[in-house]
């Protein structure tokens, strides 16, 4: 106080019991949830806050195998994002020889159709939006959606 700290003891007491738990080797540490980890894992390292840069750091030097599996997605997202559809069979190979292996079968299964849609300049993204918007449409309508009354709500009024 003599120096000008306006605060109290319980906030220094607070400040302490969290440097003193950050010091200690063996304390438990909040740990996120697998799927959160994965979407950090899958997200490009530049688009990462400097807190999920910090949690995908540490989960990295904690399983060596991720540092590997996010090699590999990278890869598939630039292949991806390149629009080279040649490379999609080395990749695969490459995955399958990675922690990420069940998802290379995935991928070799549907070897066609992911190349078509690397090659291919289209999207379904409107017809999946439509769907979306009518399954919405009969959700909220509770069980009177009849043909009628979606066709009503669905086209727009003339």
């Amino acid at each position: 106080r003599a120096a000008g700290f306006a605060g109290s003891l319980r906030v220094v007491a607070e400040w302490a019991t969290r440097q003193r738990r950050a010091d200690t080797p063996g304390a438990p540490s909040r740990c996120p949830a697998s799927r959160a980890l994965a979407r950090l894992s899958t997200t490009a390292r530049d688009k990462l806050t400097r807190t999920e840069a910090v949690i995908v750091a540490a989960s990295e030097g904690a399983v060596p195998d991720l540092v590997a599996a996010r090699g590999v997605t990278d890869a598939f997202h630039a292949l991806i994002r390149g629009r080279d559809a040649a490379g999609l069979d080395a990749r695969i190979k490459s995955a399958l020889a990675s922690p990420l292996e069940s998802f290379a079968k995935g991928v070799a299964t549907d070897r066609s159709a992911i190349a078509a849609a690397i090659e291919t300049p289209w999207s379904n993204g409107q017809t999946e939006g439509r769907i979306c918007r009518l399954k919405t449409l009969k959700r909220q309508m509770g069980g009177r959606a009849n043909v009628d009354l979606l066709k009503a709500r669905m086209l727009p009024a003339a």
